[in-house]
């Protein structure tokens, strides 16, 4: 067992040991960590980020801050084995799954250091052309982005312990503001490794990224004008997060990616047994098990023609009651444990209160589980779940609460409008799909969700066998969602940077504009 240490002001050092939490193999409930912050001088950190780390990331042109990215993406490619080993330990996901966090972080590092590269020798962003505001040519109006003058703090979810802390990393550093990354306790053992990796490898300017492993304690107390926060996790806590007096006080710049109740929609046209059928199921079967359902971009609620629900169920039920399920190390299983002690009693909770709301269990047991190379009783593990709600309007709790597991409720449909209607339920996701060749059941499915999710993947039969699964993030396009799902927005290629920049409006004499901002003419 080994003592996981901040990173701060440069240097790794550890909290008070009468302070610390244990982090655990969710699969043996072994114990594989401690960490604490108790006496960090966290404030500090904050500090240090905005006087030493600032600064130098200003200094730089995209170009240079995006080879820092460069250098991150392939330090952390190097060790990418020990990373992957970390997590199997830690957060008890087989090895497949732990490849899809480590290398959807590497991933992300090299899409925007590509990116700071296109930007070149810029420092910041021109917005859009200027504008002539006056009867005058010479009275002009240009519109700039600035890197704010503070620092990002990110407060990560478990479940992706070192894709959280890249993709939020890796925009802040190209927009050219520091990074204090906190991801959370219970799965903290990769992010250590990962952070450990990047302070070997010398390839962070001073003060660019910094670690809290362990409790935030009074971190965010200390946030400014400047500052922005980015919170990934459950609504509960996002609702603290929104309610910080420096978010009110101050008006710090907040970002929130919550639960989101993410759809699957199988179109009026498609038949059973054809390649879109098949894309769907899946599909469905994928984002329903991957990570153990521990996914913000899981499916949680799937909608198909009534007259195709029979089929489907008996499709889906085949293929999950098949998965295997258990020890994460061995190389037969497809699903590991749920994370924690928690999460494997919120998701029983969670999965009691939608059958008390009207749906009903046909494939698994939230009680039992019989998991290869655990003894029985052992780990947090629970049985791929699938739940049926045969009056989809009635059955509330399907549309309100998620169940952060490998669960799904399936559910029919009358109509091309009913199905919207259905969809709209869940109050905003983070992704919806759509499987149609049918145009007009296609313009309507589309036109009618897009409104209630921040992505829409559209299947057909020409993408069956090339389009990403929907629970796929790609850095180019925008990640967040409405309502439920937070509000909030990142990545999104160059569009991510926003979050980190200060939009102002520059108005006087255009050849003063001119060399106030190069290159700004390009623009215009």
């Amino acid at each position: 067992m080994i003592t996981l240490q901040s990173y701060l002001k440069g240097a790794f050092v550890a909290g008070d040991a009468t302070g610390h939490a244990t982090l655990v193999n969710p699969a043996t409930e072994e114990p594989v960590a401690v960490t604490s912050t108790k006496g960090l001088d966290l404030p500090g950190a904050l500090d240090y980020a905005r006087t030493v780390g600032g600064p130098t990331l200003r200094a730089m042109t995209f170009a240079e801050r995006g080879a820092v990215l460069e250098g991150m993406s392939k330090a952390l490619h190097q060790v990418r084995d020990a990373l992957i080993e970390a997590s199997v330990i830690n957060a008890g996901t087989t090895r497949s799954d732990s490849k899809f966090d480590i290398d959807g972080a590497t991933g992300t590092l090299a899409y925007y250091a590509a990116l700071g590269k296109k930007l070149g020798s810029a420092k910041f962003l021109v917005d859009g052309p200027g504008e002539q505001l006056t009867r005058s040519a010479r009275f002009f109006g240009r519109h700039v982005k600035l890197p704010r003058r503070g620092v990002a703090v990110h407060i990560n979810a478990f479940n992706f312990p070192a894709w959280g802390l890249a993709e939020k990393a890796a925009v802040a550093i190209l927009a050219g503001v520091p990074v204090v990354s906190k991801p959370a306790t219970s799965t903290a053992l990769a992010t250590f490794r990962l952070v450990e990796r990047l302070h070997e490898a010398k390839v962070l300017p001073e003060g660019a990224l910094q670690l809290v492993c362990g409790s935030a304690g009074n971190l965010l107390e200390h946030l400014g004008a400047q500052d922005v926060l980015a919170f990934t996790g459950g609504s509960n806590t996002a609702r603290i997060m929104r309610s910080l007096d420096a978010a009110i006080a101050r008006n710090v710049r907040v970002n929130i990616e919550a639960d989101s109740l993410n759809s699957a929609v199988l179109g009026p046209d498609v038949e059973p047994g054809s390649e879109l059928w098949q894309m769907f199921v899946r599909d469905v079967v994928r984002e329903t098990t991957q990570k153990t359902g521990q996914k913000c971009t899981a499916t949680r609620r799937i909608f198909a023609p009534r007259e195709r629900l029979d089929e489907l169920q008996e499709e889906l039920t085949s293929r999950l009651g098949e998965l295997k399920y258990g020890d994460p190390s061995n190389d037969e299983v497809r699903m590991g444990p749920l994370a924690t002690a928690q999460q494997l009693a919120d998701a029983r909770e969670g999965v009691a209160a939608l059958l008390a709301s009207g749906a009903r269990l046909v494939q698994g047991n939230a009680q039992d589980a019989d998991p290869i190379g655990v003894p029985k009783g052992r780990g947090y593990f629970i049985q791929p779940l699938l739940l049926r709600a045969d009056a989809p309007h009635e059955a509330h709790l399907v549309h309100e609460r998620e169940v952060f597991a490998p669960c799904a409720t399936l559910m029919g449909y009358a109509s091309v409008d009913d199905a919207t209607a259905l969809v709209a339920k869940g109050e905003g996701t983070l992704v919806s799909s759509v499987y149609s060749d049918d145009r007009a059941a296609l313009d309507a499915l589309v036109l009618g969700i897009a409104p209630f999710t921040g992505r829409l993947l559209i299947g057909s039969t020409k993408v069956a066998d090339q389009a990403i699964s929907p629970g796929m993030v790609l850095p180019s396009c925008v990640h967040g969602g409405p309502g439920r799902a937070g509000g909030g927005e990142e990545l999104g290629g160059e569009r991510g940077l926003d979050f980190y920049s200060q939009r102002t409006a520059l108005q006087g004499d255009r050849a003063v504009l001119d060399k106030l901002v190069p290159g700004a003419e390009s623009a215009s």
